[in-house]
């Protein structure tokens, strides 16, 4: 018999990431007819604001899932296949024989090969992944700015090749994304964003799940604090951010428990069929945007936990929030978490990110939410 849920070790967990020094995180754990949610720490630092459990969040690249989930739709439905090559719906997006090469799984698996756009868009950060010669100013510069998506991949696709199309490992990139979402809007006539709203997030019936129509956050939700490795200090308020620089790639906000329930489905095959999840749960290796190699399906991954069972799920970052949602291969025990600080990782003289006692608290709160 597995470990049912223990409200007071999940309440000391994430009060224990708090006073390791995270403002406030929220989360939702379940398993079958159990749930517990629970928050700790200040929504605002300014006026101690408190968190709850309820608030509305931006997920980042969780966005990459719900996005995935909904092409292998337009497939099932015989709109797009899974491997022809993208110069046959966007031959003007990736032109030559990149595009004949490059399929649509390539882009949703993050083996296309094509480079990420991120460095381009945000000058500050060109010297990325050598943490130590970024900085944050652009991040600053582009709060207000509106990108159009084809010109955020049209730096993707200019930038030099990561690898070939195909090859192993790949490497994950934002451009990938984008492209589905272009992808989407050329396939249905509408845009990516009221695709997914449509045949996703209404489908699942997730109440607090949206794309922003605005920079701001409405409704109930947390400032969001960026340190970028110690440069900003003390962490710096993002909440307020045009997301057009990610759009279906991580622009998503929702709530710990509109996740869960979007997991719960998906596993369930009541998002997409069952045969459609297989494919998304196929993984080939990729390079992440922290540089380790991971395995990656579909718009999923597994998640590393201790212990036997298998998590399927996503994790994402914006500046100054984070999120992290897994379920048991089953279906059955579940998590969402949500941060409101990013990077505060400070870098030791040769430009890594130093362990910080928040990593070993997170990993803590893990434990005690999937496995009791």
């Amino acid at each position: 018999m597995r470990n049912p849920l223990d409200p007071a070790k999940l309440h000391a967990a994430i009060e224990n990431v708090h006073r390791a020094g995270v403002p406030g995180l929220f989360a939702e754990v379940r398993d079958g007819d159990q749930v517990w949610r629970g928050a700790a720490g200040v929504a605002d630092v300014a006026t101690d604001r408190p968190v709850t459990a309820d608030m509305r969040h931006r997920i980042g690249s969780v966005t990459k899932t719900f996005t995935a989930a909904a092409v292998m739709q337009q497939v099932e439905s015989g709109r797009i296949d899974l491997d022809a090559p993208i110069a046959k719906y966007l031959p003007e997006l990736v032109p030559g024989e990149r595009g004949d090469a490059i399929t649509v799984r390539m882009l949703i698996n993050h083996t296309s090969g094509l480079a990420e756009y991120l460095p381009y868009a945000y000058p500050s950060l060109r010297a990325f992944p050598v943490l130590a010669d970024t900085g944050p100013q652009s991040l600053d510069d582009h709060r207000f700015t509106r990108f159009h998506p084809t010109e955020l991949i049209e730096m993707g696709v200019t930038a030099p090749a990561f690898a070939a199309p195909g090859g192993t490992p790949g490497l994950y990139s934002n451009t990938n994304y984008l492209l589905l979402g272009q992808l989407l809007e050329q396939v249905t006539g509408t845009t990516p964003e009221r695709c997914i709203t449509q045949n996703v997030i209404e489908r699942a019936g997730l109440r607090d799940t949206g794309f922003p129509a605005d920079p701001y956050v409405h409704g109930p939700h947390s400032q969001i604090y960026e340190a970028w490795f110690g440069m900003i200090d003390p962490p710096r308020d993002y909440s307020v951010y045009d997301m057009s620089w990610v759009g279906p790639a991580a622009s998503l906000i929702s709530t710990v428990a509109d996740l869960n329930r979007f997991f719960g489905m998906l596993v369930a095959g009541e998002i997409v069929s069952r045969s459609s999840l297989a494919q998304m749960q196929r993984t080939v290796q990729v390079v992440s945007q922290e540089g380790r190699t991971i395995d990656y399906g579909l718009g999923l991954h597994p998640m590393e936990a201790p212990g036997q069972d298998t998590f399927w799920g996503h994790g994402g970052t914006v500046w100054g929030g984070g999120t992290l949602s897994m379920i048991r291969a089953d279906g059955g025990r579940q998590m969402s978490v949500a941060v409101n600080l990013q990077r505060w990782n400070r870098l030791d003289p040769s430009g890594r990110p130093q362990p910080h006692p928040i990593d070993a608290a997170l990993a803590a709160l893990y434990q005690v939410a999937m496995y009791g």
